[in-house]
């Protein structure tokens, strides 16, 4: 991969360190609400940093290629939320690592699960399918690895279809938004709804990062925007 390339995963893994990990250092003692790792776990952050940097490098590298739209997103979200101060060398330690070890998923999944509640690692699968989709478009390949990983951070696959949904468009994506499938009644569309408008719902994150937050109220947005399609759809009340 190229020095750029690098860049471009050091801003990602940067934005979920700043999200999991100083969340987690601010608010110890606070309990499971406020805190996407589970209690008494020490997470190293060079570790940390490393693991989930090597997840975000699997689905950058995907299709063989790293965009400019890619570096753009990544740089621009980055900097507006955190500023330019929180750059540093985290890529150059990343790449001596990475001459020395061989990247895999099931492993780094492996240590997420340890650490994070199923919310958190939700998350993730929701930032990486945004980082996919930062070129325009996400490919078969980027998928499959996304896919991948959902699987090894034991995430459901009607969670997996209904992230998936958010990003890659078809003419069912509202109803897989929803968790439902397109013959269920009018009741259970509305009970959807609240399921997923509750699993989703900004206000249960009101004492976590800036970042973190922002992801949930986008995937909030989503799960209102489905509901509205299938409303109309169905001359709902």
């Amino acid at each position: 991969m190229s020095f750029f390339g690098y860049i471009a995963i050091f801003f990602v893994i940067r934005w979920i360190y700043t999200t999991f990990i100083s969340s987690s250092n601010s608010q110890q003692g606070r309990g499971p609400s406020g805190n996407p790792f589970q209690r008494n776990t020490k997470v190293s952050p060079q570790d940390f940093e490393l693991n989930l940097l090597s997840l975000t490098s699997l689905v950058i590298k995907a299709d063989g290629k790293v965009t400019q739209n890619e570096l753009d997103y990544v740089r621009q979200y980055f900097v507006s939320s955190y500023g330019k101060e929180r750059a540093n060398a985290i890529f150059k330690v990343f790449n001596e690592v990475v001459k020395k070890r061989e990247v895999q998923a099931a492993s780094i999944c492996n240590y997420l699960n340890a650490r994070t509640r199923y919310e958190s690692r939700l998350q993730i699968l929701h930032f990486l399918f945004g980082i996919a989709q930062a070129d325009g478009h996400i490919s078969e390949a980027e998928i499959r690895v996304i896919y991948e990983i959902a699987r090894n951070l034991r995430l459901t696959e009607r969670d997996f279809i209904s992230i998936k949904a958010m990003f890659v468009k078809d003419q069912d994506n509202a109803y897989k938004i929803l968790e439902i499938d397109k013959s269920v009644p009018d009741n259970e569309v509305k009970k959807a709804y609240r399921t997923m408008a509750k699993k989703y719902h900004p206000d249960k994150l009101m004492d976590m990062d800036e970042a973190y937050k922002k992801g949930a109220q986008e995937k909030f947005n989503k799960v209102q925007d489905a509901y509205e399609t299938v409303r109309k759809e169905r001359g709902m009340s």
